[in-house]
This record gives C-alpha cells, sequence and structure tokens, in this order.
C-alpha cells in the first residue's frame, strides 16, 4: 500500500475555446495512446486566481512514458462495475466510467494495491468545466486490499477550477491554460467496520493540472501522495511526482536534455561520474530514475559524484548552484 495508489488520478483529458472542459473535445477515448516526459524539478503550483503566471521555466524533462485507453474486458467490469474506458501507464491501470456530464473512477490497480470504488463511483471531472466553475466535492465509497492490509475506503474528492492564465513550462511559454486542483482524501477501515467508525489509516492525493484549449490532455500534471497506515507500518509516506504532455512543446519527441550543454564522463558509468566543461558554478547534482523520481541529492566535490551504489540503469544528472545559471540536465547509464 504505497505512495504510488493514487499516481494516475490526474492523468486523464480535458478542455476548449474559453478552456472549458468538455465531454466532446477532453473525454478520452478507447484506442488512444498518450506520450509523456518525466519532470526534473520541483514544480512551482502556488499561483492562484485569474490572469495569473505559472511560472515553472526551470523543469527540464527526462524519460518518456506512454498511457493507454482501451475497453475493458467482461471480467475487469464484473470487477469494477460500470467501467466503460481502461487507463494504463508506467504499471498502473484506472477504470472508470463516462456518462453525458461525468467522468467517474471505478477502480484503480497498482503494484501495491487495488482500490475498488463499486460502492460509490469518485467523480473524476464534470461536464463543463472552466475557471468559473464552483468547486465541487463528491463522495466516494468502496474497498481497497493489499499484501499487508486490506479493507473498506470512505472518502471525498474535490475539484477546485481555481487558476487561469500563462504557463512557463521549460523554455516553452502557453497561454489560456486553465489550472484544475484536485484534492482525493480517503479514510481506510477494516473489513468489519461497516459504519466506518475506527479509520486504521489515511490517504490524501493533491494534484494540479494545466491544460490549454488546443490541446486534449494537460499539458503538465504534478502530484502529492501522503499515506498514513500505522498498522501497516507506513507512517506519513509522502511523494511527490509530476510529468508533462511531450507533444504539446517537444515535436520531435527529443527531451529538452538532449539539448543541454552539460557534458559527463564515462558514460556509460561504473563508479563516478565526471563533468566535462565549465562547471565551476555547479554545487548540487540530483540523480533521477528515467520516470522523473529523485534517487539522491549530491554536493559536487572534486567535479565528480559517486554512483557506484546505483543499480544498473539508466538514469538523468540535473547539476544546479551559484549565480542563479538556469539547472541543466543530461542522461547516463549506470553499468
Amino acid at each position: 500500500m504505497k505512495q504510488t495508489l493514487f499516481l494516475l488520478l490526474a492523468s486523464a483529458g480535458l478542455l476548449s475555446a474559453q478552456t472549458t472542459i468538455t465531454k466532446a473535445f477532453n473525454d478520452p477515448v478507447a484506442g488512444e495512446s498518450v506520450a509523456y516526459l518525466g519532470v526534473v524539478g520541483t514544480p512551482d503550483n502556488s499561483a492562484t486566481g485569474a490572469n495569473t503566471t505559472f511560472n515553472n521555466g526551470s523543469l527540464t524533462f527526462a524519460g518518456s512514458a506512454t498511457t493507454v485507453y482501451s475497453t475493458p474486458t467482461a471480467s475487469e467490469i464484473t470487477t469494477f462495475p460500470g467501467s466503460t474506458l481502461k487507463m494504463t501507464g508506467t504499471g498502473n491501470t484506472v477504470y472508470y466510467k463516462q456518462t453525458a456530464s461525468k467522468l467517474e473512477i471505478t477502480g484503480l490497480v497498482t503494484a501495491d494495491a487495488t482500490l475498488n470504488l463499486s460502492a460509490n463511483n469518485g467523480t473524476f471531472i464534470s461536464y463543463p468545466t472552466q475557471y468559473t466553475t464552483a468547486t465541487e466535492t463528491d463522495q466516494a465509497q468502496g474497498t481497497f486490499s493489499s499484501t499487508a492490509i486490506s479493507g473498506l475506503c470512505r472518502g471525498t474528492i474535490t475539484i477546485n477550477p481555481n487558476a487561469s492564465g500563462t504557463l512557463i513550462l521549460g523554455g516553452t511559454t502557453f497561454t489560456n491554460v486553465l489550472r484544475v486542483k484536485s484534492v482525493q482524501t480517503f479514510n481506510l477501515h477494516l473489513p468489519n467496520d461497516t459504519n466506518f467508525l475506527l479509520p486504521i489509516g489515511t490517504i490524501t492525493n493533491t494534484s494540479y493540472s494545466y491544460y490549454s484549449s488546443t490541446k486534449k490532455f494537460p499539458l503538465l500534471t504534478t502530484i502529492q501522495t501522503v499515506v498514513n497506515v500505522p498498522v501497516a507500518g507506513i507512517n506519513n509516506q509522502t511523494t511527490d511526482g509530476a510529468q508533462a504532455l511531450s507533444s504539446a512543446f517537444l515535436a520531435t519527441g527529443e527531451t529538452a536534455t538532449k539539448k543541454s550543454g552539460l557534458q559527463i564522463y564515462p558514460n556509460p558509468a561504473q563508479d563516478f561520474i565526471g563533468f566535462k566543461g565549465q562547471t565551476s558554478d555547479y554545487s548540487t547534482a540530483k540523480i533521477y530514475s528515467v520516470d522523473g523520481k529523485l534517487i539522491r541529492t549530491s554536493d559536487i566535490q572534486s567535479g565528480k559524484i559517486q554512483v557506484a551504489d546505483l543499480p544498473a540503469a539508466s538514469y538523468f544528472i540535473e547539476v544546479s548552484g551559484k549565480n542563479n545559471r538556469k539547472p541543466e540536465a543530461a542522461k547516463f547509464i549506470k553499468k
């Protein structure tokens, strides 16, 4: 029952004209495949209100992932009643029910746990939604199961289109952007607590999704999940993640890191990474997995970073430091 439980709840689609979320334009369709990039850096979601600027110019991008929409099988519909659409990506699966006015969540399956909201589906988005739409709070209820513990769950999903304006994302600027905040809060209960009196844990997921009027899927999605299940040994475990729509600003499919001036050696690396070129302005290095997850943060000493203890895989390294120099990132392989 780890932090990935709600990682994909923020990935569906929206929008139109004044950047309004409509069923006709934004409802996902079986057969669609959407490419995303991992985000390196910490997104800034602090801006609110109309005609604001969402400044995320310091972000870079690492790795890629594909989300696929399909039609649920008969057995999947039996397990998650009412489901009409299945979304699969990065090892997780979300089931939705599509209606004329809403896209609802019926279930979620990850490597760590399964959430089944068959008792009361949770609203993912209502149609239409725009900046002036009032905040909506919906009740959701069902069961959860994991290798550590299983039981009942009940909570709320609050959707708030609380900001609009200009999004600066990496080196690209997007105008007429709508941001939707979603907060999913669930209490977890033992199977026999059918009156939902004594919670044994909580899951709180807060996501921000940024949409333009010309793209069906979000330009940028950020998410923070806090899991607290003491009986399973999980105490306020927090994780942050983000992804960007690949087609929005990288037509060739290249990541921004490939255009970076940062040069590293050796590559592949076994014991350490060194840097070539002007590196005196850099003091800190962050290493990310290819899906954008922060692995470690290190001080740059003698121009080298030790990587001997990392598992063999592909990674991204981002360096930052002095004189307000923009962070740079590059890909490397650990042997």
